[in-house]
């Protein structure tokens, strides 16, 4: 029998998914209660797009030893990315109580929870993980999307510092730093981040043209000009570079004035 269990998982490995169902199949008719096969084996049948086949082998492994972390993540991931929101809302709650040590079921809990527009449910669970884990940049970063989607521009900036303590240099972290204190009318600072942002990635375009945004609203409209004609040299839609084009022209016009 391991022998055939080293053949369907080299199968796997080579992702040769039907050759590995097969075997896997097989197995299981003399090993009718190993609940690791019937992980492997729903694995393959998602891989292969039988979503209810994978779906019911999970199933089957959970119910025949629910101490297999694994199986519940593949499960969730199933249903999150078939937007079946309040049946991993369901697992994930049984997965806590199986597994009540294991932070990650928190941590997609929080995600389903956002998905499914239950913010305060999804803080709940992020602040209940940083308790734990106080290094958690993830949900320091999930908290900042939630308070920025709620309007508490302090809070999602709060969270976003905080990311930052543990990952530097990241120009998305900047970005969305910079969107927050523009949020929240903090103009010099949103600035500074959007620069960063250019600083850490001068091909990460989108942070070109909120920079000149905000050097224009100050009134620096060489430095507008600058950053907008930078943004230019991107690939950008033609009819974006069309309005580009345009606020240039209103800008040297204002300065001409």
């Amino acid at each position: 029998m391991q022998e055939k269990i080293d053949k369907a998982i080299e199968c796997f490995k080579k992702k040769d998914w039907n050759g590995a169902i097969d075997l896997f199949t097989s197995i299981l008719e003399v090993e009718t209660d190993n609940a690791e096969i019937y992980n492997n084996l729903g694995l393959c049948y998602a891989n292969v797009g039988d979503v209810e086949k994978a779906e019911k082998n999970y199933l089957k492994c959970i119910e025949l030893n629910p101490q297999i972390p694994q199986c519940y993540i593949n499960l969730v991931d199933l249903y999150y990315t078939q937007r079946r929101l309040g049946e991993g809302i369901n697992i994930l709650s049984y997965a806590i109580d199986m597994l009540p040590d294991d932070i990650i079921f928190r941590h997609y809990l929080a995600r389903f929870y956002m998905e499914d527009a239950k913010g305060d449910l999804a803080i709940d669970e992020l602040v209940y993980i940083l308790e734990k884990q106080p290094e958690n940049y993830d949900a320091y970063y999930d908290l900042a999307k939630i308070y920025f989607e709620f309007g508490n521009y302090d809070s999602a900036i709060e969270n976003l510092e905080n990311v930052l303590e543990f990952k530097q240099d990241n120009e998305l972290i900047y970005y969305y730093l910079a969107e927050a204190y523009q949020a929240n009318d903090e103009i010099d600072k949103a600035l500074s981040n959007f620069l960063k942002a250019i600083a850490t990635n001068n091909k990460f375009h989108p942070a070109y043209k909120k920079a000149a945004i905000l050097f224009m609203a100050r009134g620096d409209y060489a430095d507008a000009i600058e950053y907008l004609e930078d943004y230019l040299n991107f690939e950008i839609p033609d009819e974006e570079k069309q309005s580009v084009n345009g606020l240039i022209q209103n800008i040297k016009g204002k300065m001409n004035g």
